[in-house]
């Protein structure tokens, strides 16, 4: 008799333990973004909290941050990032492109990673600024033969989607004298920079805070849900035990 009580326990502990794990995952997260810095990950979390998402951080063993959300929100999570300009595009930096890799470059070669690579460091100073979205820079280097008279001059192109809300198209001079003043043989009119506007998202008014006691409705159902069943199993174990429960003997006369 105590076996069968001891496995009855034993069943309702099981139980209870899948179905709880069930009702976890049928309100699962899947990952958002991943590989990201700290500070990417949390400017992002910080948006999709405040738009009222049920975002979730998580840092991984390489060091690297993900974003997790509700799996019924992903669309609207992705739409939100986007519209922000994020997650911001990762540039490559001078010692990326410039990695001994054993082979003997040529003057062609070296003189295309150059470019490459300060074209990239503008794209993320730019980048940078309030309110810009996206930034990229293309940087023309000639190769001037010194046999020549007449010398073609650097020039450079900016492009940049901003915010329509921001300061942004304010610093077109700052922003042409910083690549100028970065690339040598630059002069600032050889500076070329197209503004492309994004309609301003204003952020929705942040809700006000949930008071602990209150259980969200689909939490209170999933409660009740769990709660019914284990009682239902409770009933029929209970039944089948009572069913195999031997007689006792009867009293002799």
């Amino acid at each position: 008799m105590r076996s069968w009580r001891g496995a009855a326990r034993l069943g309702f502990v099981r139980l209870g333990f899948v179905l709880g794990t069930a009702l976890l995952l049928s309100a699962c997260q899947i990952d958002l973004y991943s590989g990201l810095n700290e500070d990417d990950a949390n400017e992002m979390l910080a948006l999709l909290t405040h738009d009222g998402l049920a975002a979730a951080k998580v840092r991984a063993k390489d060091g690297t941050t993900s974003i997790f959300i509700d799996q019924a929100q992903f669309a609207t999570a992705v739409d939100v990032l986007k519209a922000h300009g994020l997650p911001r595009t990762k540039f490559a930096t001078i010692n990326d492109v410039f990695q001994p890799s054993g082979l003997i470059a040529s003057p062609m070669q070296e003189q295309a990673r150059y470019i490459w690579a300060i074209g990239q460091e503008l794209s993320k100073t730019v980048s940078q600024i309030d309110g810009v979205l996206t930034a990229r820079v293309q940087v023309v280097l000639p190769d001037n033969d010194l046999m020549k008279r007449e010398v073609t001059p650097s020039s450079a192109s900016v492009f940049i989607r901003y915010d329509e809300g921001s300061q942004a198209s304010t610093l077109v001079s700052q922003i042409k004298s910083l690549v100028a003043n970065s690339v040598q043989g630059l002069t600032y009119d050889k500076v070329s920079v197209t503004l492309v506007p994004v309609p301003h998202v204003a952020p929705p008014p942040v809700p006000p805070p949930v008071p602990a006691w209150q259980v969200p409705a689909a939490s209170a159902a999933a409660a009740a849900l769990l709660v019914a069943l284990v009682w239902w199993f409770r009933g029929a174990i209970g039944g089948l035990l009572a069913r195999t429960r031997p007689s006792a003997p009867e009293a002799a006369e």
